[in-house]
């Protein structure tokens, strides 16, 4: 990785006005006949998106501000516990009462360590009520701006997709310039400045600059990336002090020069390094913190549900390896969301007869003796009054519950490859380590550490602040050469943007993978190739979710082939006989994994004609067939992808693309579309294509 060399670039630079090289977030939004639309600085599309995302000013703000008291609770409330409280006449005395259990004279005379504590939590406390009275202030900008210049409502902001406000942000960037390097803003432009930071990480995790697995002494190998890690890496490569990054949106000039990228290597590892020991320092105080807001988060939830623990989350490494460049964090959210139910639906096959066994007989045994308990406290209440009856109780509750977890359902059917289908059909990724190996040990266990216990996501975050710092000191600053060779290799530079991740250009010609139906189409080494598709993947999922945006021409020539195929091959099933008549053509748009070779892609991109007759589309139904059309074009391209790894060489493009005679002999009945009217409705919407 360190050999290659390649001058950082830049893209659509044709003009020497030297305001190109002013921050291009900066909105001016002049009145120009618009009284009402005032004068917004140092707004950001990421302040307009989060605006819209946390749903408002009142909503933002309030929680911010009990964020705070949080904090303050905390802290003042574990003081009291360890001041205040005489936990010997607590536990020693049958009815102790709260004059005697309660004193105050330990506050006058605090331990050091305490006093200590006291101080950093004050100060960190105030630097929170500056960034909020800030951010105040901020908001109140990104409110009036979205009254004035979007013409959004407080009340009707909830009420609406950012695809709408997405919308509203092109036409008013048309009308009053806010951006001044551009006369218009692209959908593409809008997420790079949303994602600018998220898609490096993403690149760089998917081209192994950043590793997220490690090998953990006792644990073996297991995914790692806690909230303060990536705090850490945001910190290190975008917005810290001697970041590569100057203000948050250009990359260095010394990065883009290779002669420097040896000096540049050493001093960012120098960094890291004390990055680290200053996380080392630092972390007795936020190790305490956390147990202690984990303890007062999940207490209460323990109790009520005593079985949290054992549910399932997706973890930050899931959520960043799934997903797609420029994908924002609610489409993301909402993808894997619908994943949930496979994917536990997977995990929860592989149960072990053993332990099921055992958790039945356990389970029968807490039970019974829950129950006896349970009626004695019914038929008289002074039973609770007996020594650790109720915490008997409660340990039986508990364990019953947990044996609950190792017994499978009765109704489960054993089929691991059909369900890691309806997962990838969501997910839209899947190593290719996996492939027809769903029943196997080694993929659930590679699964799990995408899809993983809420315990071990709590315990992560509690040994984060231990953890972090070795990761700083002897594993990420080791790859400090492969990170500055990352950023001179795969940075561009976009008017009006600002420099981004190549990667995030979504361009099938310099990052495009042969294995991916991009032969021909791709000039990239396996250097620059994305791994697993990301990008031709993305490019699909960006253009669906963005009908309007126009890609490139390699990949509008890749998203025809794309649509080509799974058109031909719908027609080829017609011409077959096996559709028997025009109405089951919805049925081929359906999204589930048998249709997906037959839909009609272009059918599924324009709303207006999925209905087929009915009188009116709804946003809903607009959303909604376009998820579809985005699952089922994922699992097909996937589908592609498998039957061109199969192909003996020379026989691969085949797959990727279709021949003249294809097109002109679809069917292998022998009819003519001239004969089979049904046949003819179904080339109709294959030529609009």
């Amino acid at each position: 990785m360190a050999g290659f060399r390649t001058q950082y670039t830049r893209l659509n630079s044709n003009s020497d006005d030297p305001e190109e090289d002013l921050p291009p977030q900066g909105f001016d939004i002049g009145t120009r006949g618009v009284e009402e639309v005032e004068k917004v600085k140092s707004l950001t599309i990421y302040h307009i998106y989060e605006y819209h995302r946390n749903n408002g000013f009142v909503c933002i703000l309030l929680k911010e501000v009990f964020e705070l008291i949080q904090f303050v609770f905390v802290v003042l409330f574990t003081s009291f516990l360890v001041l205040c409280v005489d936990y010997n006449t607590l536990f020693n005395h049958k009815q102790p009462s709260f004059s005697n259990v309660l004193y105050f004279h330990k506050i006058e005379h605090m331990e050091p360590a305490i006093m200590a504590c006291l101080v950093i939590a004050f100060i960190f406390w105030l630097i929170r009520v500056a960034r909020i009275v800030i951010h105040f202030f901020k908001l109140l900008e990104i409110r009036a701006f979205y009254k004035d210049a979007l013409r959004i409502s407080e009340s009707e902001l909830t009420n609406l997709q950012w695809q709408d406000v997405q919308k509203r942000l092109i036409e008013v960037q048309k009308v009053h310039q806010m951006c001044v390097h551009k006369e218009e803003l692209s959908e593409l432009d809008i997420h790079h400045r949303i994602l600018r930071w998220k898609n490096y990480l993403l690149a760089m995790q998917n081209k192994s600059v950043i590793s997220c697995t490690y090998n953990f002494p006792f644990v073996g190998e297991r995914a790692f990336l806690t909230e303060g890690m990536k705090y850490n890496l945001k910190m290190i490569l975008f917005w810290g002090p001697g970041s590569p990054f100057q203000n948050n949106w250009k990359l260095r000039d010394e990065f883009r020069n290779p002669a420097n990228r040896f000096p540049l290597a050493s001093r960012l590892a120098r960094r890291i390094f004390w990055i680290g020991i200053a996380n080392f320092v630092l972390s007795p105080f936020i190790f305490i913190w956390v147990i202690l807001y984990s303890f007062f988060t999940y207490a209460e939830m323990v109790k009520r549900e005593p079985d949290t623990f054992g549910a399932r989350r997706w973890s930050s490494y899931g959520k960043l390896f799934f997903r797609h460049f420029n994908e924002l964090d609610h489409e993301i959210q909402t993808r894997l969301s619908k994943a949930y139910e496979p994917a536990s639906k997977y995990m929860n096959l592989f149960v072990s007869p053993f332990m099921a066994i055992i958790a039945k007989n356990m389970a029968f045994f807490a039970g019974a003796i829950f129950a006896i308990l349970t009626i004695f406290t019914v038929l008289d209440k002074d039973v609770l009054l007996a020594e650790h009856v109720l915490t008997v109780i409660a340990t039986l509750g508990l364990l019953i519950r947990g044996c609950y977890v190792f017994i499978p359902d009765e109704n489960t059917v054993w089929d691991p490859e059909q369900l890691l289908k309806q997962i990838v059909s969501h997910t839209h990724y899947i190593p290719d380590s996996w492939r027809g190996k769903a029943h196997t040990s080694e993929v659930r266990q590679k699964f799990s550490q995408v899809f993983q216990y809420k315990a071990e996501y709590v315990l992560q975050e509690l040994l984060s602040p231990i953890v972090t710092p070795f990761l700083l000191c002897f594993h990420l600053r080791y790859k400090s050469l492969d990170i500055v060779d990352f950023f001179r290799n795969f940075t561009v530079d976009v008017v009006g943007v600002g420099d981004v991740c190549s990667f995030a250009q979504m361009d099938v010609k310099r990052h495009g993978n042969p294995e991916w139906l991009t032969q021909g189409l791709t000039e990239a080494t396996q250097y620059e190739q994305a791994e697993h598709g990301k990008t031709e993947l993305s490019l699909v999922q960006f253009s669906i979710r963005n009908p309007t945006w126009k890609p490139s021409e390699q990949g509008t020539q890749f998203i025809s082939t794309i649509r080509e195929n799974a058109v031909q091959e719908g027609l080829n099933l017609s011409c077959s006989g096996v559709m028997s008549d025009a109405n089951s053509l919805p049925d081929l748009r359906s999204g589930s994994f048998q249709a997906l070779p037959y839909m009609n892609s272009m059918t599924l991109s324009d709303p207006s004609l999925i209905p087929l007759g009915s009188a009116a589309v709804t946003p809903k139904q607009q959303a909604q067939a376009r998820e579809m059309l985005m699952n089922s074009s994922m699992m097909y391209m996937h589908q592609l992808r498998d039957r061109q790894a199969d192909q003996p060489p020379g026989g691969a493009a085949r797959v990727a693309s279709l021949t003249s005679a294809d097109r002109q002999q679809p069917g292998t009945s022998g009819q003519h579309f001239a004969e089979d009217s049904k046949t003819e409705q179904i080339r109709d919407d294959a030529h609009m294509v």
